[in-house]
């Protein structure tokens, strides 16, 4: 079993910054695909970014040159930068890990179907204009 704690979350204004963390435990594999996912009030989940074993990175539209994935594998750690913070990014932010290599097209129908094997139990981030 994996255990995804998430923190970091919280209000701030827009254009403001956010650092997310996930901290993994149990039989977390540092070789599996981790990422990041957000549900918004009212609607779907969506992919937000992954990072594969190798450190390679995938970002949804929506944060690239925003958000920036990142993990530390000695702390088992998962971290979201979040920079130039708009109000459509208000969601509950999840960390999921995937088992082997990242597929993000994968990953965002798993999102989908809530069939992720991993997911931790969500982060807040309220963002105000």
């Amino acid at each position: 079993q994996v255990h995804l704690m998430e923190s970091g979350g919280g209000s701030v204004q827009a254009g403001g910054s956010l650092r997310l963390s996930c901290v993994a435990s149990g039989d977390s594999y540092n070789t599996d695909c981790m990422g990041w996912f957000r549900q918004a009030p009212g609607k779907e989940r969506e992919g937000v970014a992954t990072i594969d074993s190798d450190g390679s990175t995938t970002y949804a539209d929506s944060g690239q040159g925003r958000f920036t994935i990142s993990k530390d594998n000695a702390k088992n750690t998962l971290y979201l930068q979040k920079n130039n913070l708009k109000p459509e990014d208000t969601a509950v932010y999840y960390c999921a890990e995937d088992t082997g290599l990242c597929d993000y097209n994968e990953y965002v129908k798993k999102i989908g179907e809530a069939d992720l094997p991993y997911w931790g139990q969500g982060t807040k981030v309220t963002v105000s204009s």
